[in-house]
């Protein structure tokens, strides 16, 4: 009985190194794109039934889908999805609940700007991505360079609108509840009435 000869197995030809750099890149914002979503649907829900709320609420829904359209095109562009990255992004969300805000146990006002400030940076980030994709939409990779537009634009939109959250909420943090420093009453006139300390106003 004769040997049969075996056919050498072709091997996949590695990726070039813009494709290992792109694969990296956009992997790394689709972690953040994660973080981002469980921050502001953790945000919307602290925030419903507050004039904030319904603003909170779009935006998550909007932040979700644009998550979607970064899978979709990372697909269109034979980027394959990294999970375990995706997952330290979730994970550095939880960590961040963990931020000094000035209080052990209650939710803080100062919580509210500092997730603020976290999801404007992070929807400058995803802006970022837009940008750079927008230089390889085309025919040669099913990119259309008009939807990429409209995602740049969306994000611009969800940026003003957080920026205009954390200033009222820092407004609200740092000037109705900012302390008033302790006084004695030795040395007040009698009769002279006793000013309370003004409330801290809650954001939204």
């Amino acid at each position: 009985m004769e040997a049969q000869t075996r056919k050498p197995e072709a091997r996949s030809s590695p990726a070039p190194p813009s494709q290992r750099l792109l694969t990296i890149y956009l992997n790394d914002h689709l972690a953040g794109a994660s973080g981002g979503v469980a921050l502001i649907r953790r945000m919307a829900r602290n925030h419903r039934g507050t004039p904030a709320g319904p603003r909170l609420a779009e935006l998550a829904e909007q932040i979700t889908e644009d998550r979607e359209s970064l899978r979709e095109i990372m697909t269109a562009l034979d980027v394959p999805a990294q999970w375990s990255r995706v997952v330290l992004g979730r994970l550095a969300e939880k960590a961040g609940r963990a931020k000094l805000n000035g209080r052990l146990v209650r939710r803080s006002p100062l919580s509210d700007v500092l997730e603020l400030e976290a999801m404007r940076l992070g929807v400058e980030g995803k802006a970022s991505v837009w940008r750079s994709l927008s230089a390889l939409a085309g025919p040669s990779n099913h990119l259309d360079p008009a939807a990429v537009d409209r995602l740049l634009d969306r994000a611009r939109r969800q940026a003003a609108v957080l920026e205009e959250l954390r200033v009222d909420a820092a407004g609200r943090t740092f000037t109705a509840g900012a302390a008033i420093p302790a006084r004695s009453d030795r040395g007040r006139a009698r009769g002279t009435p006793r000013h309370p300390l003004p409330r801290r106003a809650r954001w939204a």
